[in-house]
């Protein structure tokens, strides 16, 4: 019996608030993930809210459907918490796919939640990703978390990236420790190989590539710049990534006067991370990664690197040590 449900045909739908063409690990794995159950005979569509002039359904690799849906972003790209107004958009796409499994992914995607909620009023299996960690004491913590155990009272089972990330998830959420499983990130080594000829000779490069958000620890990063700058004339930076703490980077480099030295790419897609252009790399370039999260349940970036053939320098934070040997990976605490 067993092996005739794992033979059989699902149809997925995945959702979450984060998808192209916004850019960050989630949206790589949610991409990733359905390529290879499409790859597997499964159907898979996808399903997040619209960015810009992204809407409607759109169509990606293998014949991937993107329902774009029309409602828009409230706070951090995720849509304002209704509950009632997504139920029948939601409902009649789930009918019209016949979809028989929810995915959502990421506690912050309000979309993934109330999808999820609307999956079981409709006798659907739902499953879900949890790609981040929270703590307890603080007001959006607390939100946050008894939205979690809300939403996950009734799922059929959750995945945690890492061992960390799956105690803290059963802890937030109130689940029994055997409906979580723990199934790390994974990256397509092929996309991802040294390529020495387009590094700097006698130059150091550090590469950091992130969101640039304060919980990616870019007021670390800002700090830390003038000073490496200073005590190693042979260094430059190259960085990866959007957000709203790019300004804060910017106005270091403008007031150290680091402009040849520390390169802002802005966002990149995520076949780009490697090689931006034929004339400008990224991970090829450089020497060391290095990841200031404060907190974090499992960095792809770090993986990335080290498939590039990068030294990986990280905070020791959340589930980061389980992300790579510790010949392969620098930690240091983030206080220090």
């Amino acid at each position: 019996m067993s092996n005739c449900l794992s033979l059989r045909r699902h149809n997925v739908c995945m959702v979450s608030d984060f998808f192209y063409p916004n850019m960050g690990g989630v949206e790589s794995h949610i991409y990733q993930l359905s390529q290879c159950l499409l790859e597997k005979g499964h159907k898979v569509i996808i399903m997040t809210h619209f960015y810009g002039d992204r809407k409607g359904v759109r169509y990606l690799t293998n014949g991937l459907k993107v329902y774009y849906l029309p409602f828009p972003a409230f706070y951090n790209q995720c849509i304002l918490p209704t509950i009632y107004i997504t139920f029948p958009l939601v409902r009649n796409i789930l009918i019209k796919e016949q979809i028989t499994i929810v995915h959502g992914h990421s506690a912050f995607s309000t979309l993934a939640h109330e999808t999820m909620f609307h999956a079981r009023t409709m006798g659907l299996k739902t499953v879900f990703t949890d790609h981040s960690l929270f703590g307890f004491a603080d007001a959006s913590s607390i939100l946050t978390n008894k939205i979690l155990q809300f939403s996950l009272a009734d799922c059929n089972h959750v995945i945690c990236v890492s061992h960390t990330s799956k105690e803290n998830t059963v802890l937030r959420a109130g689940l029994d420790p055997k409906e979580v499983s723990v199934i790390p990130n994974a990256v397509d080594a092929t996309m991802f190989v040294p390529d020495p000829s387009k590094r700097h000779p006698g130059k150091i490069t550090i590469v950091v590539v992130s969101r640039l958000v304060y919980r990616k620890g870019m007021d670390l990063l800002a700090g830390i710049i003038p000073d490496v700058c200073q005590t190693h004339p042979d260094v430059q930076f190259i960085i990866g990534g959007d957000g709203p703490k790019r300004i804060l980077l910017e106005e270091v480099r403008e007031r150290h006067e680091l402009h040849d030295r520390v390169i802002m790419l802005g966002m990149l897609e995520h076949r780009k991370v490697r090689d931006v252009s034929q004339d400008r790399a990224c991970f090829s370039a450089g020497d060391i990664l290095i990841n200031t999260s404060l907190t974090e349940a499992f960095c792809i970036a770090i993986v990335e690197a080290a498939c590039c053939g990068l030294q990986v320098v990280s905070t020791k934070v959340g589930g980061v040590p389980e992300v790579l040997p510790p010949d392969l990976i620098y930690l240091a605490e983030p206080n220090d």
